[in-house]
């Protein structure tokens, strides 16, 4: 589409499509202020959105019943059920999707989460009010289309990620200066997605802080990848 957005295509007649967002952690990621913005976003694509503040959303909610999934959960520790109940979840075609540290940078001990997510947050050199380019590597993608290339200035996220996923959007390193220099130029995924069973994952590094998620990119990233990632509502009865 020509203003960058994705049509909510996974939806039908008589349907409303159901996201569960679950939501805390650090607070320096501000994720209850966070949690709203997103929840939003998918109110006004037409999702029906639950915002959870406790993990154990995962073990008492039926996860399959939703069709997106969005963590916005910083560090902590998720439980070996919660977590199998999540990763069963995508598997058997639930989206996930979400964005900087509130899922990819959850959970740093759960190496299968980030085996699903597709990467994990390792550094920012700089830390915040980092002037940096984001470029948009996929325009003919529907999570990209129509969008150009924009600046940020915020923390710049340095990720260790799976060679499986597709890279939408990417930022060049070095910009602050470090140790990291001496590698020379690095191209670094900012927006990527990938498969886990039949679930789509969609993850977008920006996102600090809420004035950033606002920014009206990450918006428009957001919403995309919301649509894009939501369950195929035709295979819901698989």
């Amino acid at each position: 589409m020509a203003d960058g957005r994705v049509a909510n295509r996974r939806g039908k007649a008589g349907y409303q499509m159901k996201a569960l967002i679950f939501q805390g952690g650090w607070e320096g990621h501000e994720p209850a202020q966070v949690a709203e913005i997103l929840a939003g976003i998918l109110r006004e694509e037409s999702f029906r959105v639950k915002i959870a503040d406790s993990l154990s959303a995962l073990e008492e909610e039926d996860l399959s019943d939703y069709d997106l999934i969005i963590p916005n959960w910083t560090q902590g520790t998720i439980s070996d059920n919660q977590l199998a109940a999540l990763m069963k979840a995508v598997e058997k075609g639930t989206g996930l999707a979400g964005l900087h540290g509130g899922l990819g940078d959850s959970f740093r001990m759960a190496t299968d989460y980030q085996f699903m997510v597709g990467g994990q947050w390792v550094a920012h050199p700089g830390n915040d009010h980092v002037p940096y380019q984001v470029h948009i590597k996929d325009k003919n993608h529907p999570l990209t289309e129509g969008m150009e290339d924009f600046s940020v200035e915020s923390e710049q996220y340095y990720m260790h990620v799976d060679p499986a996923i597709h890279v939408h959007a990417t930022t060049m390193f070095p910009v602050a200066e470090g140790p990291h220099e001496a590698n020379g130029q690095v191209e670094m995924p900012v927006v990527w997605s990938k498969k886990w069973g039949k679930g789509e994952v969609f993850y977008c590094s920006l996102g600090h802080v809420a004035e950033i998620v606002n920014m009206p990119e990450v918006v428009t990233l957001m919403r995309n990848g919301f649509n894009w990632a939501a369950r195929n509502v035709g295979e819901r009865n698989e």
